[in-house]
């Protein structure tokens, strides 16, 4: 099938998703991107119907997610700008007194990445410093960034570990886990995009890291394109959404002008491995799977990530 027509199938299969907090977010995200205006709109105001007391929208349960519910400010000031919606725009101003007033963060203002304990995930890199970037704080997109990279990164093999506990001083898994990695490249990419032309400094560092991940995670790329879901353990299972989040940021990266063109190599065989696990319906298989994140099988977020990584795809590719 066409790329257009791989894209509204996904779309399609995204919408019939089982949606976390997360998930909704990144979902809303996936279509910004696409330009589908009115079911990003759509995606907010369930958002803000989700809303808790505290101000974290998009919730679910019992949900303990601090930086996965700050993830829904990016898809909310999008509604808002393009609607002028007041519900919309008290339940943003909700979530940004969630953000800056009420989530758990440690002595140097970085947010823990849920509620109900002091920990950081490397998930949190795509989910806080894109948010804070979107309405126009990127000091606070920065200072997010670099301390999630304190916590969790390591610089011999160029990755990021998934889990440390700051209250414990104990890793809770310090896998280099793909999913983690590849939010990490994707955030990145998001807020090199957004940052002002006078944060040239900033933008250089967040352009150093992301290609350092980049190489970091292509030393072990298999040849058929993917990864593993612990990027350097051939045991785990053979994932297939990180290779698109990674495509993704290099597609971004090349197409703003700040990655080299000698990237989109690596981006187009990353793609090509990806979709060919793409079904008849527009669902990617082989992807670290809902709900329990832990087989290989489909998601939200992996639907999201066929859809940016589609939608950013088209300069490069053929139809």
């Amino acid at each position: 099938m066409s790329r257009t027509e791989r894209l509204e199938k996904a779309i399609t299969a995204m919408l019939c998703m089982q949606r976390q907090c997360w998930e909704h977010a990144v979902g809303g995200r996936a279509l910004i991107h696409a330009g589908k205006r009115e079911l990003a709109i759509l995606f907010a105001k369930d958002s803000a119907l989700r809303q808790r007391p505290d101000g974290r929208p998009g919730m679910v349960e019992d949900c303990t997610a601090s930086t996965d519910a700050i993830a829904h400010t990016a898809l909310l000031a999008y509604a808002v700008r393009e609607t002028g919606d007041a519900k919309l725009a008290k339940a943003l101003e909700e979530m940004k007194r969630y953000a800056y007033e009420v989530a758990p963060r440690d002595a140097e203002g970085t947010i823990y990445h849920v509620i109900d304990a002091p920990q950081f995930w490397s998930d949190c890199t795509y989910m806080a410093p894109p948010s804070f970037a979107s309405i126009g704080d990127y000091a606070e997109a920065m200072k997010q960034f670099r301390g999630a990279k304190k916590a969790l990164w390591d610089s011999e093999k160029k990755m990021m570990r998934h889990i440390y506990d700051d209250g414990r001083k104990a890793w809770i898994r310090d896998k280099f886990w793909g999913g983690g990695n590849g939010w990490t490249a994707a955030g990145l990419a998001e807020v090199i995009g957004m940052l002002p032309s006078d944060m040239k400094t900033e933008k250089a560092e967040l352009v150093g890291w992301l290609e350092e991940i980049l190489s970091g995670c292509l030393a072990y790329r298999r040849a058929d394109g993917l990864f593993h879901d612990v990027i350097d353990d051939p045991e785990s299972f053979v994932e297939s959404n990180l290779g698109q989040m990674l495509a993704f940021a290099v597609y971004t990266g090349v197409q703003g002008g700040w990655l080299a063109d000698s990237w989109l190599k690596e981006a187009n065989v990353m793609r090509d491995a990806a979709i060919a696990r793409i079904d008849e319906y527009g669902v990617i298989h082989g992807a670290c799977s809902s709900p329990s994140f832990d087989r290989s099988g489909t998601s939200t977020e992996a639907q999201a990530f066929t859809i940016m990584m589609e939608t950013v795809a088209a300069p490069f590719v053929k139809e």
